[in-house]
């Protein structure tokens, strides 16, 4: 019995493929819808995958217990409520007050301005004839470098003491020292930035952008915070930003953040929180969200693909039904039983769109490739898992459509089957 339906395999699979041989533009046309979605599927899973290893090679690079607060989550999607922008900001002395809390390692506290209105409605950094557009402008304390593990490419970072003078000096991200000073050192030269002169004493490394290519933190001028403060009194939004000890104590630190600031800012207890504290997962989850939309999208554009391929390939079964009415009706006349010719059309069937699966895996992989040598910023990296689903729900496609022709093939009469012409 084993060795009767491993022939019968063979024999229906060898039957596929002679079917695509000697009919190479049917079912190459049968088999594109096949190919197009698996192709879709597979490009897009790897896309994504390469982001998410970059998003979470960033997120090492600077530690994963990091706790922050603010007025509200800045990272979510969708329109915030209007209760978040009536908060009462964060204070400094909020800030200070968070640094002494037990198990946080260092804490800081910054402000940042995104598009001012200067000029061009945005922060252009100026040194001679060299312009950086669209700067961030942030002041921070100096502990700063020990909460997010700064590192410098050269000169160096903030003191307390430049921060308590409140002398013009800045830090320079790399985007911005490789766009004012493309061919010299920047140590040691004044910048203008809004009308100020500052003293560049430092530049920081390159960081590790969200999707492989420029990180917008790089194009970034850092001030001490109080000399940030003695330019633009007006800006008092503060982000509070915590290192714990180890990630172990990150919910207990969440909580004592929580109530300290609940009892400083008198909340009452029935009433929720009026600030928002939040670690990197929720930058993660924001990120998955945009990611998993678009997934979405790629498999609902993979699917129509794989439908029409599907019906195609009932079609073409369909088609091969009638064609080989006379030979179903001699193979029964020697004795093959209905069973035996509904598992040779099944196995056409599978045979057709597999075929059509492994094409569109290759296909789909090629373009990753092509995306990852071309455009730093997508580094695709195909999955094993994609691959394997990709394989099995093409096979799956040709057993749910060709499970009506195998039956119809299977229901023949075998005296009528031979009187066909």
């Amino acid at each position: 019995m084993v060795g009767k339906v491993q022939s019968g395999t063979f024999e229906a699979v060898w039957l596929a493929f002679d079917a695509l041989r000697r009919n190479k533009l049917r079912s190459s046309l049968t088999i594109l819808g096949i190919v197009i979605g698996v192709m879709v599927v597979i490009a897009i899973t790897a896309v994504i995958n390469g982001l998410n290893a970059n998003v979470m090679a960033q997120i090492e690079d600077i530690g994963s217990n990091l706790i922050f607060a603010f007025r509200f989550n800045f990272a979510t999607i969708g329109r915030p409520p209007s209760e978040w922008f009536t908060r009462k900001e964060l204070t400094y002395e909020d800030y200070l007050a968070v640094a002494q809390l037990p198990h946080v390692e260092a804490a800081t506290t910054g402000i940042r301005i995104f598009q001012p209105q200067f000029g061009e409605g945005t922060y252009s950094v100026r040194y001679g004839g060299n312009r950086a557009k669209n700067a961030i402008v942030e002041g921070d304390t100096p502990s700063a470098d020990k909460v997010f593990a700064l590192r410098m490419k050269a000169g160096r970072w903030f003191t307390e003491q430049d921060n308590q003078r409140r002398l013009m000096i800045c830090v320079l991200g790399y985007d911005t020292a490789a766009i004012l000073f493309p061919k010299s050192d920047p140590i040691g030269k004044e910048v203008e930035l809004g009308g100020q002169w500052l003293t560049v004493v430092g530049v920081g490394e390159k960081r590790k952008g969200f999707a492989g290519g420029k990180n917008p933190e790089d194009n970034i001028v850092l001030l001490p915070l109080e000399t940030f403060r003695k330019l633009h009194p007006e800006q008092k939004d503060f982000l509070i930003s915590v290192r714990t000890e180890s990630p172990e104590t990150m919910p207990v630190v969440i909580d004592e953040i929580r109530q300290l600031l609940r009892r400083r800012r008198h909340v009452p207890f029935d009433k929720p929180d009026n600030f928002a504290i939040f670690t990197q997962d929720a930058f993660t989850d924001l990120w998955r969200q945009l990611t998993g939309g678009i997934f979405i999208v790629g498999f609902a554009v993979g699917s129509v693909g794989l439908m029409v391929g599907g019906v195609g390939v009932m079609n073409i079964m369909l088609v091969s039904v009638t064609e080989r009415t006379r030979e179903i009706g001699i193979r029964k006349a020697i004795g093959a039983r209905q069973r035996d010719i509904l598992w040779q059309f099944i196995l056409e069937a599978m045979t057709l769109t597999a075929v059509g699966g492994v094409i569109g895996i290759i296909v789909g992989a090629l373009i990753a490739l092509i995306l990852r040598m071309t455009f730093s910023f997508l580094p695709a990296t195909v999955s094993p898992i994609a691959v394997a689903v990709g394989f099995c729900v093409s096979a799956l496609i040709g057993l749910f459509f060709g499970i009506y022709p195998a039956w119809k093939a299977a229901r023949l009469n075998p005296v009528e089957a031979l009187r066909y012409e």
